[in-house]
């Protein structure tokens, strides 16, 4: 039995499964940046949950969630972004829910960096330390790129979309810690 993490955004979805004992079966993401239309992300996104699922024969037991952003950010987030952001992940909950049967539980990403012993203070990246942390927990071939131009260019980098994987491994991580201590 496998459970699956998610960090839902509207740009690039993280895609974390993990075997219930906590050992990495699968991590990826779904790219929702070429798509034109709100409705083109939701459907490349069930797409890409289908397969996943069909992967895995439906044996998905849990699903976490990192909540949505509930407040602004100074610089970060607007009410239209905000809301868009929660508009999607609502979809994309109730996407995997009915294809797999189980009723995802969210959980604030704080809470889950707390639960796994990340401590994040004030000025410091949190997508950078958790993408560290995530880099001690599995053994995982990140994707990169090559930059083509710039003052790093030909310098190989890791792409954009494992932050997003690093944070729906985090969540998944995180949910079989928190669940176990019930």
């Amino acid at each position: 039995m496998y459970v699956l993490g998610l960090d839902i955004s509207t740009s690039c979805t993280g895609i974390a499964i993990l075997h219930h004992s906590g050992k990495l079966q699968q991590l990826n993401y779904v790219d929702l940046t070429k798509c034109s239309t709100y409705w083109d992300k939701v459907d490349l996104f069930r797409q890409e949950m289908k397969k996943i699922i069909l992967e895995l024969n439906g044996s998905i037991q849990s699903i976490y969630i990192e909540e949505s952003l509930q407040r602004f950010r100074s610089g970060m987030s607007s009410a239209k972004t905000l809301s868009t952001l929660t508009k999607f992940n609502g979809v994309a909950s109730f996407i995997a829910r009915e294809l797999t049967g189980v009723e995802p539980d969210y959980f604030n990403v704080n809470t889950a960096r707390k639960s796994v012993g990340i401590s994040v203070k004030r000025g410091e990246n949190a997508k950078e330390i958790v993408q560290e942390w995530v880099k001690t927990q599995i053994d995982f071939n990140w994707p990169t790129k090559i930059l083509k131009s710039g003052p790093r260019k030909g310098k190989e980098v890791a792409l954009k979309s494992c932050e997003d994987m690093a944070d729906a491994y985090l969540i998944a991580a995180a949910g079989i810690k928190i669940v176990k201590s019930k």
